[in-house]
């Protein structure tokens, strides 16, 4: 979410203050949490260098066990380092680290709360923020959309950071694993960050092809079919390699 309007200070001064006499941690950080902070680290920096958003306008979050390691607000990806773990449990309370967590973690929380996600992958991507301007739900405008459950709906617009936000967007995740978020973004989650991450640029795909077909004068895209989509989405499951 706008994180630029977050916390702007620099991490390294936060770290310099955390150990001014203050515990950096709430409590030790657990070797999986270690690997699965590097890992989180390296999407929200994809996220940065495939255009997906600018500066430090989205966020990542993954779940080990009950805890959430999200993206802390207002710091670029490119200065996070391994002390910089911030987590919190499901409930929201912060367990590891000292810098302040995305302001957007209501609605992290709020999908691992409804469903099995592992990961959450939200961001500012330019072609589906614009798509969630204009229509109530993506077109079907290719197979893919099955890969996500379905046409993609739209939650509709709340301030960011809040409550109603978190519940519109679950309304509009109900049977899907992404959904635009009107006038502001995308929001998508899977069992790992990578799945969770493709899912996200799979997204801002359809979402460059329905505006670049919708932008021909004279001519209407081609939408799939409900059965067209149901035979999609039915051959999908067995996509890739067994196992």
């Amino acid at each position: 979410m706008a994180e630029q309007r977050g916390n702007r200070r620099d991490a390294g001064e936060r770290r310099e203050r955390a150990q001014d006499g203050r515990e950096p941690w709430r409590r030790s950080v657990r070797a999986e949490e270690v690997r699965a902070w590097e890992e989180l680290v390296a999407t929200a920096r994809r996220t940065v260098s495939d255009g997906l958003v600018v500066g430090t306008s989205g966020n990542v979050s993954v779940r080990v066990g009950d805890t959430v390691l999200v993206t802390p607000s207002g710091v670029p990806y490119d200065r996070l380092a391994p002390e910089d773990v911030t987590g919190v449990d499901l409930a929201g309370r912060q367990v590891l680290g000292t810098l302040l967590p995305t302001s957007e973690l209501p609605m992290h929380l709020a999908v691992y709360g409804a469903t099995d996600a592992r990961a959450v992958v939200h961001t500012h991507a330019v072609h589906a923020t614009a798509v969630s301007t204009l229509v109530p739900e993506l077109p079907a405008i290719h197979y893919m959309t099955g890969a996500l459950g379905g046409p993609v709906r739209v939650a509709r617009y709340a301030t960011y950071g809040t409550a109603e936000l978190a519940e519109n967007m679950l309304q509009a995740l109900t049977d899907r694993t992404a959904c635009l978020l009107q006038n502001h973004g995308t929001i998508a989650y899977g069992t790992t960050l990578t799945q969770a991450y493709d899912r996200t640029a799979q997204l801002e795909w359809m979402c460059r092809v329905w505006l670049t077909a919708s932008s021909v004068p004279g001519l209407s895209p081609s939408l799939l079919s409900p059965p067209q989509l149901t035979e999609a989405t039915e051959k999908l499951r067995g996509y890739g390699q067994p196992g």
